[in-house]
């Protein structure tokens, strides 16, 4: 089991959904958690159910880049170091091609592509500083595997793609990891709409939606220091989604 004693980690949209149960997780594991959200008091209340020795609530909204500064350093402030950096947080609008409007694809640029990248830069310094980091883009099989009425959402996720794997490249004489993970359908309140999980996914090879706690599984192997000669590196957290339905 991966080890995250002392890993200092700020995980962004850790108010609901995945990026909650990847913060609850990374502590459970041992890590300090920076409960980065737009919505502060939902961070606050996420941070108390970890605990305040563990948890700091961190106001972030990923499009702005001076909340990006303030978060870093309000992580570092209070836990001396900033090793891990979970890019989550991310925004999905569905709607046809041909009705998409430009607004609409600067909305979830500005939140899935430029919202990574402005984290990434705002903990580069730090982590060369201290000559080791990771930095973990939470991604979709969108990115590869995209379905229907939502082009510009794999658009940016693509994107994200091939700016991690770029990064990659660049960072890694620093001692900087960059990795991503690819989840497929999660039973979260952005891919349900708050609705019953679609029958679709009993269809899929594992037969099922997958859970928000294993994707939290896959991004704490990147964090740990399991991981140690990954970078680049897309791990698929999908119930086998993008094999093909499991037709008997």
């Amino acid at each position: 089991m991966s080890c995250l004693n002392n890993h200092v980690i700020l995980v962004t949209g850790a108010n609901r959904g995945q990026g909650k149960a990847i913060a609850q997780h990374l502590a459970t594991m041992g890590a300090k958690v920076g409960i980065g959200a737009r919505n502060y008091d939902e961070a606050n209340v996420v941070a108390k159910m970890i605990g305040g020795d563990q948890a700091i609530p961190v106001q972030l909204d990923v499009t702005n880049e001076l909340e990006w500064k303030s978060a870093v350093d309000k992580v570092i402030n209070k836990f001396g170091k900033l090793e891990v950096l979970v890019n989550n947080a991310g925004a999905l609008k569905r709607k046809p091609f041909t009705e998409t409007t430009l607004d609409d694809y600067q909305q979830l640029i500005n939140v899935n592509q430029l919202g990574v990248f402005m984290g990434m830069q705002a903990v580069i310094p730090q982590m060369e500083k201290q000559q080791k980091g990771s930095i973990i883009n939470n991604v979709s099989i969108s990115a590869f595997a995209p379905i229907s009425q939502s082009s510009v959402y794999a658009a940016t996720k693509a994107s994200v793609v091939a700016m991690s794997k770029a990064a990659a490249i660049e960072l890694g004489p620093k001692g900087i990891r960059v990795n991503m993970v690819h989840p497929g359908g999660v039973d979260t309140e952005m891919a349900t709409q708050g609705k019953h999980v679609p029958v679709y996914y009993d269809s899929v090879p594992l037969g099922r939606i997958g859970q928000p706690i294993e994707i939290a599984r896959a991004v704490a192997f990147l964090a740990s220091d399991e991981s140690s000669y990954c970078t680049g590196t897309e791990i698929v957290v999908d119930g086998g989604m993008t094999l093909g339905t499991s037709d008997e």
